[in-house]
C-alpha cells in the first residue's frame, strides 16, 4: 500500500514505523511542517500499561524509550501547607521532544519517507495514496475540511493554563495547589528527563483575568507564576518554548470528539483521522500520548488480521472505527471527569476539604481510581487514610487495629448516631389498603434493618388519600396508620440497631394512578379522584388527568396535613423525617419551571417557585421534634432544557439549609416526561458532592450504588456524608452485611440468629479472593 501520514506526531510516526515493520513493501510517507528533528513542548505522560503495549509490538522502540524515560510511582500533594504522598500509580514521563527523535530515527531505520518543513493544505494533495492518515493535530486542518462527514464536536473549556518547564527536578508526579488574593492556581509537574521538568500552570478564567495575567506578555507571566509558586520552586526559574505561539501563551483545553473517523475522498483515497486530530483526553491524567499510540497499534493490529491490501482498508477502518471509539470513550470520560475537578476546585474542595480528604478526592478525581483501587496501589497510605476518617467521624482505634472501611464509619445529626453510612433508599411497595400499611410493610422494612443499614426508610407516606400515588401507597393520615407505622418502628428498635425513617409527600399531579405492575403512571381504570399541582399540566401528555392549579386555601389545607403527617410520624417512633420535594410530586411541581407557569407570588423567579415548599417545610420542621433530624429530598438536575439545573439545585439547597434542614437527599429527574438522563454508575453522586461543598450542607447520595467500592469512594472522598442503596436491598435484604464479608470487613456485627450465615459467607468470599490473588 502507498501510505501518506499527514502530521509527524506520535500517531502518525508509530504507525508508519509499525506499517513498516508489518510489511517492507509498503510505501510510506509522513509530511510533517516543522524541521528534522525540532519540535515544541515539554513532556508527555503515559502508563506502565502503555509502555507494555508498545513493547510487545515493537521491543527495539520501547527500549530506547526505557532508556530514555523517568518513571515514578508517586503522586505527591502540596497543600495548604502538608506534603502527602501516595504510591503505587506507575507512570512514564518523557521529553516529547525525545520522543518524537526516537520515532523519527525508528522510522529512517525501517525505510519510511520523512518529509519536512511541508505544511499539507489537503487530503487531495496525495491523489495517488491508498490510506492517508490525518495526524495534524487538535487543530487538524483535514478533519476541518471534512467536517460534514467527520462531524467533530468540539467544546473549549474555561480554565486558562501555560505549558511551562523548570530545571528543579522532582521525584514524584506533584501538584501544588496555592491560594492567592486573586483565587486559587494549581500546577502540575513532573520531570522527564535528567535536567528538566514539565512545570504546567492552571487557574479559572475569572482568576487569569482578576490577576491581571491577561495583560501581561510571556515574559511577566512567567515571573508572575514564579512569584506565585516561589515556596515550591525555591529559586529556581520557569521556562517556555512557546515563543512560536502567536497571542497568549495561556491556553484553553480544546475537548474533540469526531462521530466519523474516516471517509473516502473524491479520489478515492481513504482517508482516517488519528490522535488529537479525532480526540483529545485532558492532561489532568495525562492520556493524550496514550490515545495517539494506541490508535497506531489497533489501526495496525486490524490490518495485520484483516489483511494488508488496498482490498481491505474500508473493512479495516470500520473495524479500527468500532473497537477505538469505545476505549477512547472511556478515556475521554475518565480525562472530562478529571478536568471538571481542576475546574471545579478552586470553589469546591479547596477550601471545603482538609489536606487529607483533598489528597483523596484528587486521587478519585477520574473516577477510574476507587477505594479498592487504591488499596491495590498503596495500602499502606489507604489504611492511613482510612484511619484519619474513622477519627473524623469520632472513633477511636487501636494502633494494632485497623480503621473500618468509611461505609461502616458512625454518623450523626442531631442527637441520633447512624451506626454506618448505608441507608435503605425509600421504595415504592404499592402494597398498602387504604394507606394501611401491613405485614408485607413489616417483614419487608424489619428484614432490612436486619440485613445491616444504619437508617431504613419507609416509601413515601402521603399526607392524604387524595396525595397517593396509587391506591396502594401508604399514608398518615388516619390514627390507624400512624398505629400501623408504629408497629413497624417499635419492631426495628427492639430487633435491630439501625434507625428508622419516614419520607412524607403528595404526589400531586402524578396522584390517582396504578400499582406500577400493571401500568405506571397510568391513570386509574375507574375511580379517579382529583388531582391538584402547582399549576394545570398532564405528566403524561393526552394520558394523564389533568391536575388543577392549587388555591391559596388548598395550599393552607395540605400544609395542615403535612403538619398532622409530621407528628403522626413522631408519634410513631420515626428517628428521622424526610420532606419530598423531587420527582415531580406536588412540592417538586412548585419548585421546577416546567411544572410552575404561576404569576401570583409562587411563579417565576426561583425564590418564588420555592415559597410554597419553604412555608411547608418550616411549618413541618416546627412541629418535628427538635432533637431529630430532618432532610429534603430535591430533584437536582430535570435533565430537560429549562428545568432545574445543577446550578440551581446548589440555590435550592442554601434555601433548605437557611430553613433549618440537616440533609439533602440528593435524586434527579422524573419532574417530566421529555427528560434525557445521563445513566451511569453512580450518576446522581455529582449533584451531592456539589450541593456538599458549595451550600454547605450534608448530603445523601443515590443513584446506582451498587458495591461497597462505589459507597466507600463516594464517601471518603467528601463527595456525600451517606449512600442511598435502592435496588440492590430490594434483590437482597443484607446487601450491606454481603457487601462487608465481600470486602472482607468482619467487625461488622450480624444479627445472632444468623451468625453461622456470617461465618460462611465471609469464608467463601476470603477463598474466592485467595484464589484470584
Amino acid at each position: 500500500m502507498k501510505i501518506v501520514c499527514i502530521g509527524g506526531g506520535p500517531s502518525g510516526l508509530y504507525f508508519a514505523l509499525l506499517m513498516k515493520q508489518l510489511s517492507a513493501d509498503h510505501d510510506i510517507t509522513v509530511v510533517e511542517r516543522n524541521k528534522p528533528y525540532d519540535t515544541f513542548g515539554w513532556g508527555v505522560v503515559f502508563s506502565d500499561a502503555t509502555m507494555n503495549n508498545m513493547r510487545e509490538w515493537d521491543p527495539e522502540t520501547a527500549e530506547e524509550i526505557q532508556q530514555a524515560f523517568n518513571h515514578w510511582d508517586d503522586i505527591e500533594l502540596l497543600f495548604k501547607g502538608r506534603t502527602i504522598r501516595s504510591g503505587g500509580h506507575g507512570f512514564v514521563g518523557i521529553g516529547r521532544k525525545k520522543l518524537l527523535n526516537i520515532l523519527q530515527a525508528r522510522c529512517e531505520r525501517l525505510g519510511v519517507k520523512l518529509v519536512f518543513e511541508t505544511d499539507a493544505q489537503s487530503d487531495a494533495d496525495y491523489p495517488d495514496a491508498d490510506l492517508i492518515i490525518a495526524s495534524d493535530g487538535v487543530n487538524s486542518r483535514i478533519r476541518s475540511q471534512h467536517a460534514e462527514v467527520f462531524k467533530p464536536d468540539i467544546v473549549t473549556r474555561p480554565n486558562r493554563f501555560i505549558w511551562l518547564g523548570t530545571k528543579k527536578l522532582y521525584d514524584a508526579f506533584t501538584f501544588d495547589f496555592v491560594r492567592t488574593e486573586h483565587g486559587w492556581f494549581q500546577a502540575h509537574i513532573y520531570k522527564f528527563d535528567d535536567t528538566t521538568t514539565t512545570f504546567i500552570v492552571e487557574c479559572t478564567e475569572a482568576t487569569y483575568r482578576a490577576s491581571g495575567l491577561d495583560q501581561l506578555d510571556q515574559d511577566a507571566s512567567l515571573a508572575f507564576c514564579e512569584q506565585v509558586f516561589a515556596d515550591n520552586l525555591q529559586g529556581e526559574k520557569l521556562l517556555s518554548n512557546s515563543r512560536h505561539l502567536r497571542g497568549s501563551a495561556w491556553i484553553n483545553f480544546q475537548r474533540v470528539v469526531c462521530e466519523q473517523w474516516w471517509l473516502k475522498n473524491e479520489h478515492g483515497n481513504h482517508v482516517v483521522l488519528m490522535g488529537d486530530a479525532v480526540h483529545t483526553a485532558h492532561f489532568a491524567i495525562g492520556s493524550g500520548t496514550k490515545l495517539a499510540i494506541e490508535d497506531a497499534i489497533e489501526l495496525t493490529r486490524q490490518f495485520k488480521l484483516l489483511g494488508d491490501s488496498p482490498a481491505h482498508i474500508g473493512e479495516v477502518l470500520d473495524t479500527y472505527q468500532e473497537l477505538r471509539r469505545v476505549e477512547t470513550l472511556r478515556l475521554q470520560n475518565a480525562a472530562w471527569n478529571a478536568m471538571e475537578w481542576f475546574e471545579v476546585c478552586g470553589q469546591r474542595y479547596c477550601d471545603q476539604l482538609l489536606p487529607e480528604q483533598f489528597m483523596y478526592s484528587m486521587l478519585t478525581r477520574s473516577q477510574r481510581i476507587s477505594h479498592e483501587n487504591l488499596r491495590l496501589r498503596d495500602a499502606d497510605w489507604l489504611g492511613g487514610y482510612e484511619r484519619w476518617f474513622a477519627e473524623q467521624a469520632g472513633l477511636t482505634i487501636p494502633t494494632d487495629q485497623a480503621a473500618p472501611p468509611p461505609m461502616f464509619t458512625p454518623y450523626t445529626q442531631r442527637s441520633v448516631t447512624l451506626k454506618n453510612r448505608i441507608v435503605v433508599s425509600p421504595m415504592a411497595q404499592y402494597s398498602a389498603v387504604d394507606g394501611l400499611v401491613g405485614d408485607y410493610h413489616l417483614v419487608h422494612l424489619g428484614a432490612r434493618a436486619m440485613g445491616g443499614a444504619g437508617l431504613v426508610f419507609a416509601e413515601m407516606s402521603c399526607v392524604s388519600a387524595q396525595g397517593r400515588i396509587t391506591p396502594g401507597c401508604p399514608g398518615l393520615y388516619a390514627p390507624e396508620h400512624t398505629a400501623a407505622f408504629k408497629r413497624i418502628a417499635d419492631w426495628i428498635h427492639a430487633n435491630t440497631d439501625a434507625k428508622f425513617a419516614i419520607q412524607i409527600g403528595h404526589a400531586g399531579a402524578k396522584a390517582s394512578t396504578r400499582v406500577a405492575w400493571e401500568g405506571t403512571d397510568q391513570p386509574l381504570p375507574e375511580g379517579n379522584w382529583p388531582i391538584i399541582s402547582a399549576s394545570p399540566q398532564q405528566y403524561l401528555e393526552g394520558v394523564s388527568q389533568t391536575a388543577s392549579a392549587m388555591t391559596r386555601a388548598d395550599m393552607d389545607r395540605v400544609t395542615a396535613e403535612f403538619v398532622a403527617s409530621t407528628q403522626a410520624a413522631a408519634e410513631a417512633g420515626a428517628d428521622w423525617l424526610e420532606l419530598h420535594c423531587a420527582h415531580g410530586y406536588l412540592l417538586s411541581s412548585f419548585i421546577s419551571p416546567l411544572t410552575n407557569q404561576r404569576t401570583d407570588g409562587y411563579g417565576g423567579s426561583l425564590d418564588n417557585r420555592l415559597r410554597y415548599p419553604l412555608e411547608v417545610f418550616a411549618a413541618v420542621r416546627a412541629v418535628w421534634p427538635d432533637h431529630l433530624p430532618m432532610s429534603v429530598r430535591i430533584s437536582a438536575h430535570d435533565w430537560v432544557e429549562g428545568g432545574i439545573t445543577p446550578e440551581d439545585a446548589v440555590e435550592i439547597a442554601k434555601a433548605f439549609k437557611a430553613a433549618g434542614a440537616d440533609m439533602i437527599d440528593c435524586s434527579s429527574g422524573q419532574v417530566s416526561k421529555q427528560e434525557k438522563p445521563v445513566y451511569g454508575r453512580m450518576f446522581q453522586t455529582p449533584f451531592a458532592d456539589r450541593i456538599r461543598q458549595e451550600a454547605g450542607i450534608p448530603t445523601i447520595a443515590v443513584g446506582a450504588i451498587s458495591e461497597a467500592d462505589h459507597a466507600n469512594s463516594i464517601l471518603a472522598a467528601g463527595r456525600a456524608d451517606l449512600c442511598a442503596v435502592a435496588r440492590p436491598h430490594l434483590a437482597n435484604p443484607a446487601w450491606t452485611l454481603t457487601e462487608a464479608a465481600k470486602i472482607g470487613y468482619t467487625a461488622i456485627e450480624w444479627p445472632k440468629p444468623y451468625y453461622a450465615g456470617k461465618a460462611q459467607m465471609e469464608a467463601i468470599f476470603a477463598r474466592e479472593k485467595a484464589m484470584n490473588s
